[in-house]
Formats: structure tokens, C-alpha cells, sequence
């Protein structure tokens, strides 16, 4: 029996700029504890085989966590759950059945990959064939996996709150999982001492900590929807009208996920056949996920449900506001960032992991990874932005026909260029490929409407932010300069990248003043416009 549509919860407009905010806050205080535990794991593993080994068998359920949750299953669920919210329709129902659909799919998908784990490592990792590498990732793998049960039902509650403007809760969640990772680092680093392995106590204690902090940031946002009035509960999975529509959305941009983790499968594949890439690789991509995090991933969560809303009420020009805006305060954040990763990778990855096991050429052939992401750095931002145009309509096809040339271009570039500049094709591709899904999406979504199309101020201002931004690169690479010395010393490095990071935001916000590219009076009002 379909559950009677009772009176919504209320619900409050969503401020764009405010909601990006408190994501933005939110992500970077997990991303500097990601940081603290990624300067752990450099420290006690190094670039060798536990690190290499934990990063696979970490990234298999991420992998699948984006493919089916919040790659595919999301991207369908938010605006299906919005337009039931606007309408005033069962909009608790829908949601407890989409809840129910994917626990069971998620119970499936972990028992045969338990089964299959040898060959989904290999799938991922064939370089590792042959050596400890392998049986080490395929054991911790097998533990990590249940992760995405976890993680997944925590995306599904998160689209809720974020359709519902509350963002705090689902943004706080990743947090935990840092935090939790510290812990086991630390406590495996007091009892490690007689490893025979250098760090298999704490690739053990990794993994154990991946499922705690799964269970731990589901609670936390089960708990949150619940206060919100969705206190989903967990029903028999049946087959409805409602899933159905929902796997017809769903199922394309399932594939547009599995082309674009295809992507970062190459790549892996690539860094694998050469020693210590892996782990090279891992840690500039943790880097540039940084400002990738704060700024991209924040505005995409953000724009979805703010932009549904304004098409379910027809309002174009308010649609077109939204995608401008958000288009204008990702780039005010993400160029500055881009240039500092291009212009000083080097002193940023020898402050943050220079240290124990991961040594000199560990540091030097991580940097050069770091300046070739960041100079696709705008392109991941911007997608985040466009993407919500194709989403908000419910159209998942477009974005996937068009992730497949995105495909083949990663596949050419990071296979054919891996014999010439070894793992850093892997780096190269994904950035050239960003770049190249970036000007696909923006050419479809330029035919869809008005709302679409960039606007006076936003044509106006991405010069002075270009230039701005080029500004700040001059200041931080003269800053660096002068302070290599205490920057090359343990006790002072931290003191000396603050400065460092400071010099550049105290640089790029006086540029943007002299050039009117951003004033405080802009950044206010923003702050107060809901919608």
C-alpha cells in the first residue's frame, strides 16, 4: 500500500552563496584533517608496498561509492526529491523507498565483489601482479569494502538534507572518517614495533578505521534528516512507479559515472607499472582536491537543488542568476588556487609530507604531479557547475554520450604518453581530459536556454580575475623564494607555509580591490540573496 503524502516539513529557501559557505567551511576542515592523516601516512609508510596497497583497496569502494551513490543514484534522487518537495507531494515515501532500493543493491554489489577481490585489484592495479603488493591490497581491500554500504546510505540522507537547505550535518559527516584514521594511524604507530612489514600494522588499522568511520558518518546523518522530519526507516524493497522513474534517470548517469571512474581505473593502471606512483599520484590528487572540495563539490551540491527549484517555477532569469553566480565565485576561489599548485608545488608538498619514509625524489615526483592537476583545476570546478543544468531537467544521457569521448581521450593520452613521461601521462590525461569534458558540457548547455548563457557581470569580471590570480602567482613565487630556507627546516616549515598561504591570499585579495574584480560590498549581497 502507497503511504498517504502527509503535510512536508518546512522548509526554508535555499541561499546559494550562504549554503555554499557552510559546505565550503564544513569540507575544508575535513580536508586539513585529511591532511594530517595523509602527513601520517607519508610519514610511517612512505611511497612503499602497504601505502600502495592501502590506496587500492581504499579507492575500490570510493570508486563504486561514486558509480552507484553519489555519482548515479544522487544525481537522479535530488531533483526527483526536490520537485516532490515543491509540489507537496510523498516526498518522506519516495525517499524511504529509494533508501530501501539501494541497501539491498549495496548488500548485493559488497558480497560478490568480497568473492571477487582478486580480480577487481588486478582491474584496478595490474602492476601490482607478482608481488606482495598484490596480496596485500587484495587483503585489506576485502575489509575496506564494506565501506560503501555505509557511505552510500549516508549520500542517499545527505541529497535529503540538501534538498531541504540544511547542508551542515551531510557536510560535517567526512570529517569523521579523518578523524577516526588518525586514531588508528597513531595507536597502530604504539604498537607496530615489530612489524615485519614496514607499516602492515597500520595498513590494518586503516582499514578497520574505514569501517568504523562508515558506520559513524551514517549515524550522524540519519540522525540529522531525522530532526529535519525524514526519519527514514528501513522498509522491504518493492518495486514502485516512483523507483522506476528513478532507475530511468538513474541507470545513464550510471553509466556517465562508470565512464568517468573508467577514467581514473587508466590511470591507476598507468601509475601501477611504475614503483612508488601509486602513492606519488594519491597525494597530489590529494592536494588539488583541496580547492577542488571547498569550491567545486561545495557550489554542485549547492546549485542542484537551488537550481531545480527555479525551473519546477519557470523562473529563467532566476535560473540563469544561479549558474552565473555560482560559475563567478568558483572561479574567484579556484583560479588563485590553480596558479599557487603550478607555480610552487615544490614547497608545498615538502612542508606537508617531506618527512620520515617519504623522502626528497618522493617529494619531487609527487610536485610535478601537483602542478600538472592543478592546471586542470578550473576545468573539475567548472563541471560542477554546468552539470546541475543537465541534472536539474532530469537529463542524465547528455552528460553521459558525451563522457565517453571524454574516455577516449584519457585513455589515448595516459596509455599512448606513459612510454614517454612515465606515470605522468596518468596526471596529463586526466587534466586534458578535464579540460575537454568541460567545453562539451558548456556546448550542450548553451543550447538548452537562456539561463545557460553567461551574463554581463560575470563577462565583465573573469578577466580581472584571471589577472588578479596571475598577480598573486608572481607574489607567492618571489614569497617562496625567500623563504626556502625555513621552509627546508622541520621546526619552522609550518610557520613558513602559513606565511607562505597568507603572502598569497593577502596578494590576491588586494588585486581583486585594485581591480574591482570582487568587492566586499558583492561578496554581502551575495550573502544575503535566497532563493
Amino acid at each position: 500500500m502507497t503511504t498517504a503524502p502527509g503535510p512536508a516539513p518546512k522548509r526554508d529557501p535555499i541561499g546559494l552563496v550562504a549554503g555554499f559557505l557552510t559546505v565550503g567551511g564544513w569540507t575544508m576542515a575535513s580536508r586539513v584533517l585529511g591532511f594530517a592523516r595523509d602527513i601520517l601516512m607519508a610519514a610511517f609508510l612512505g611511497a612503499g608496498p602497504v601505502a600502495q596497497a592501502f590506496v587500492v583497496a581504499f579507492t575500490l569502494p570510493n570508486l563504486f561509492r561514486r558509480f552507484f551513490a553519489e555519482g548515479a543514484f544522487n544525481t537522479a534522487f535530488v531533483p526527483m526529491f526536490a520537485r516532490r518537495l515543491e509540489e507537496g507531494t510523498d516526498a518522506k515515501g519516495f525517499a524511504e523507498e529509494a533508501f530501501a532500493a539501494l541497501a539491498a543493491l549495496l548488500v548485493l554489489l559488497t558480497l560478490v565483489a568480497t568473492l571477487a577481490m582478486p580480480w577487481l585489484v588486478l582491474g584496478l592495479a595490474s602492476g601490482f601482479a607478482g608481488d606482495q603488493r598484490f596480496e596485500l591490497a587484495t587483503s585489506l581491500a576485502r575489509i575496506a569494502f564494506g565501506y560503501i554500504l555505509f557511505i552510500s546510505l549516508a549520500a542517499l540522507l545527505s541529497g535529503v538534507l540538501n534538498a531541504t537547505g540544511r547542508f551542515a550535518a551531510a557536510a560535517a559527516a567526512p570529517a569523521l572518517l579523518n578523524l577516526i584514521l588518525i586514531a588508528a594511524l597513531i595507536l597502530a604507530e604504539a604498537l607496530a614495533a615489530d612489524d615485519a612489514l614496514q607499516g602492515l600494522t597500520h595498513g590494518r588499522f586503516l582499514v578497520v578505521g574505514v569501517l568504523i568511520a562508515g558506520g559513524a558518518q551514517l549515524a550522524l546523518v540519519w540522525r540529522a534528516a531525522a530532526h529535519a522530519g525524514y526519519p527514514l526507516r528501513l522498509r522491504r524493497p518493492r518495486w514502485t512507479p516512483g523507483l522506476s522513474r528513478l532507475a530511468a534517470v538513474a541507470l545513464p548517469a550510471a553509466l556517465a559515472g562508470g565512464v568517468v571512474q573508467i577514467n581514473l581505473v587508466v590511470g591507476r593502471q598507468v601509475a601501477s607499472h611504475f614503483d612508488g606512483a601509486v602513492a606519488w599520484l594519491y597525494l597530489a590528487d590529494r592536494l588539488y582536491q583541496l580547492p577542488l572540495g571547498v569550491v567545486g563539490v561545495a557550489v554542485g551540491i549547492v546549485l542542484l537543488p537551488a537550481l531545480t527549484r527555479r525551473l519546477q517555477a519557470a523562473d529563467a532569469p532566476g535560473a540563469r542568476d544561479a549558474i552565473n553566480r555560482a560559475a563567478e565565485i568558483s572561479l574567484a576561489l579556484t583560479l588563485p588556487a590553480a596558479v599557487a599548485l603550478m607555480v610552487v608545488p615544490g614547497p608545498l608538498v615538502a612542508a606537508l609530507f617531506g618527512r620520515g619514509a617519504f623522502g626528497p625524489s618522493d617529494v619531487a615526483e609527487t610536485a610535478l604531479a601537483v602542478a600538472i592537476y592543478g592546471a586542470g583545476l578550473p576545468a573539475f570546478v567548472l563541471q560542477k557547475v554546468v552539470q546541475p543544468v543537465y541534472f536539474a531537467r532530469e537529463d542524465t544521457k547528455t552528460p553521459f554520450r558525451l563522457a565517453l569521448w571524454v574516455m577516449l581521450v584519457n585513455a589515448a593520452l595516459a596509455i599512448g604518453l606513459a612510454p614517454v613521461i612515465g606515470y605522468l601521462a596518468s596526471a596529463l590525461a586526466t587534466t586534458a581530459a578535464a579540460w575537454v569534458y568541460l567545453a562539451l558540457l558548456w556546448r550542450g548547455a548553451r543550447r538548452i536556454g537562456p539561463e545557460t548563457r553567461i551574463d554581463p557581470q560575470l563577462a565583465r569580471r573573469l578577466p580581472r580575475l584571471a589577472l588578479a590570480a596571475l598577480t598573486m602567482g608572481a607574489a607567492v613565487a618571489a614569497l617562496a623564494w625567500a623563504l626556502a630556507a625555513p621552509l627546508a627546516v622541520a621546526y619552522w616549515r609550518y610557520a613558513a607555509l602559513l606565511l607562505l598561504v597568507g603572502g598569497g591570499i593577502a596578494a590576491y585579495a588586494a588585486a581583486c580591490l585594485a581591480l574591482r574584480a570582487l568587492t566586499p560590498r558583492e561578496i554581502m549581497a551575495a550573502l544575503r540573496r535566497r532563493g
